[in-house]
């Protein structure tokens, strides 16, 4: 049992990088998409396109910090917070980059046919990120507590 509960915990200290980086894979893969076909519709405007399409990609680098948090000695007294913050915040971390790849797509969208809005169309992506943030922030606070 006390194996398990360990393995558990391990499983918390990399799920943050595992779990965004799946997250930021989808987001990143989806918006490209849309920045692909955008570019085919489109004269000018490409940096950019392929610049919000990397928006999805910081919740892996969330996820790397708070793995570098998390890595501590593994005991069955540190093991439940470990697993706890890890993939509960890596979730978060996933969910955050996949639906800000949405944004990120439809931002592109819009902006091919009415350039001038593309500064507010990525609006709701910044908002999406500021989610990633306050997980991130949450989860460095709560490791401090860690044993």
């Amino acid at each position: 049992m006390e194996a398990i509960v360990i393995g558990l915990g391990w499983i918390g200290i990399y799920a943050p990088m595992a779990l965004g980086a799946i997250g930021s894979v989808i987001g990143c893969a989806r918006a490209g998409q849309a920045a692909c076909g955008a570019m085919l519709e489109t004269e000018s405007g490409y940096g950019r396109y392929v610049g919000v399409s990397a928006m999805p990609s910081s919740q892996v680098i969330y996820g790397i910090v708070i793995m570098l948090s998390l890595n501590r000695t593994v005991t069955p007294t540190t093991a439940p917070g470990l697993f706890a913050i890890g993939v509960l915040v890596g979730l978060a971390l996933m969910f955050s980059a996949i639906y800000q790849g949405y944004c990120c797509a439809s931002a592109i969208a819009v902006s091919k046919s009415k350039s001038e809005i593309f500064g507010i169309s990525i609006a709701p992506a910044a908002v999406v990120e500021g989610f990633a943030v306050f997980a991130f922030v949450f989860a460095l606070v709560l490791a401090r507590y860690l044993p």
